[in-house]
């Protein structure tokens, strides 16, 4: 095992500090246990009161203090560190109260960033984070790298700081909350596209936009930022990296363009080109993903790995690689009718990508909670891919009249459903079906007015395709 002087430093350094952990779940359990392993005095807090209840195993834990309900916030501004998990507001007035009073805020997403030996690559965007980040770690494991996977995708990696070796590459999914306030970028960073989201969270659309900056802004000259040709935010990161004078390579990908530098897709191949040459990695019929999107993130991920790993693994991995569930996922066939499970479009924007995927129009269920998107231009992807629209959720009149309000609608030309279940979405989609129809559930919504998440929600959407059986 390398000798990792700046892990060994924040040892030392720890030890001993007041470090006050907001937010007790997936990401900040592992840095709890950690942080208290090296002697950090531990105060944990969440609102939820009975959060030691769902997590038993932290009772028992040396040097850490629980506040828990309403008060968890109280008395910051004695703490040598603030770690917050992503789901708490870095703007909160006790917290930016506490900073200003110079304590430091950091994650331990930053502090993996900071600490870690070895390269890292990082993945942020609207739609596409979980498939890409997954190719990724599919390519480099087969090209035999020691590859970690963690981030947004769920795996929290700040506990296996000290299993680290200088030869190994972590991957992780970045999302907006993780990088609000981030000041480390990784190695590689990649944005895949950008649309409205989380406005339930940022304080405004540009917020948001400015947090997922973070990727790239703390790079040196040694780094690489990947960026989407095809993306109407292509120009202003670009002006960012101007305006900041950030010295790392870039690289592009494109499913509508040639790139000269970087990797697109053309007439039904993928090209990557480089030092001014075009070379064929793989025609789309050989991989197992459908639709432009997905193109998209194969494209960002290649070029993510293109020094790395050699085309023939990449090829190797790509016709192997299954896709990740809820993701535009094929469930069955059923009586001639294919089902796919898009559950993790629970944006106006996400769903858009998805209803251009297929070759014919589909039969659409949509609808869910609202997170105070705008609908308006929905409606007209809607009409041009879809025959039927299946509505359900808090959103379905809000998508109804995004379609009744576009220019090209005609009521004979797609008929809408208004329903109060997913079963009954299910139902009425197999009912007015034809044999080589499609079925798509791709909300354009979250999934909180009937799930816990989209994940449930897309698993009950796969057990109704399967009772139809």
């Amino acid at each position: 095992m390398m000798n990792n002087i700046k892990l060994e430093e924040f040892k030392n350094n720890i030890k001993g500090k007041k470090v006050a952990i907001i937010g007790i779940g997936t990401s900040n359990i592992p840095a709890i246990k950690y942080l208290s392993s090296l002697g950090a005095n531990i105060s944990a807090r969440d609102k939820n009161e009975n959060i030691l209840e769902i997590h038993s195993e932290l009772k028992n834990i040396k040097n850490v203090e629980y506040i828990l309900g309403e008060d968890y916030l109280l008395n910051l501004d004695s703490f040598d560190y603030i770690l917050r998990t992503p789901g708490i507001k870095p703007f909160l007035p006790e917290i930016e109260s506490a900073v200003r009073k110079g304590v430091t805020l950091t994650s331990e997403i930053e502090l993996l960033l900071e600490l870690a030996p070895c390269k890292i690559i990082g993945v942020t965007g609207s739609a596409g984070k979980t498939t890409t980040v997954t190719l990724i770690y599919e390519m480099l494991k087969n090209a035999k790298y020691n590859v970690w996977l963690g981030g947004n995708i769920g795996n929290s990696l700040f506990d296996k700081l000290d299993e680290f070796n200088e030869d190994d590459i972590i991957v992780l999914e970045l999302s907006s909350f993780q990088l609000m306030d981030m000041k480390k970028s990784p190695n590689v960073s990649l944005i895949t596209c950008i649309y409205e989201d989380h406005l339930d969270y940022h304080r405004s659309f540009e917020e948001y936009v400015e947090a997922k900056t973070n990727i790239f802004t703390h790079q040196n000259e040694n780094d690489i930022c990947i960026f989407n040709l095809d993306d109407k935010f292509y120009d202003y990161f670009n002006s960012k990296i101007e305006e900041k004078n950030i010295k790392s390579k870039r690289l592009c990908f494109s499913t509508n363009h040639f790139v000269g530098n970087g990797v697109y897709f053309k007439d039904g191949n993928i090209f990557i080109n480089k030092d001014g040459k075009d070379n064929k990695i793989i025609s789309v019929s050989d991989v197992n993903l459908i639709g432009q999107k997905n193109y998209a993130n194969i494209c960002s991920a290649i070029c993510c790995v293109e020094d790395l790993v050699d085309i023939d693994i990449i090829r190797k991995t790509l016709k192997e690689f299954k896709g990740v569930e809820h993701r535009l996922e094929y469930v069955d066939t059923i009586n001639g009718v294919k089902y796919y499970n898009d559950s993790i479009s629970t944006t106006p924007g996400k769903a858009m990508a998805a209803f251009t995927s297929f070759n014919q129009k589909i039969i659409l269920i949509a609808g869910g909670s609202d997170k105070n998107l705008d609908y308006t231009s929905i409606g007209e992807y809607i009409i041009s891919c879809a025959k039927a629209l299946i509505l359900l959720g808090n959103t379905k009149e809000k998508i109804k009249e995004a379609v009744i309000s576009a220019k090209d609608y005609n009521k004979d030309e797609i008929k809408i459903y208004e329903v109060e279940s997913m079963k009954d979405a299910v139902n009425l989609a197999s009912s007015i079906s034809n044999p080589k129809d499609i079925v798509v559930m791709s909300p354009a919504s979250a999934s909180f007015d009937m799930y816990k998440n989209y994940k449930e929600r897309g698993k009950d959407f796969k057990n109704l395709v399967n009772n139809l059986k």
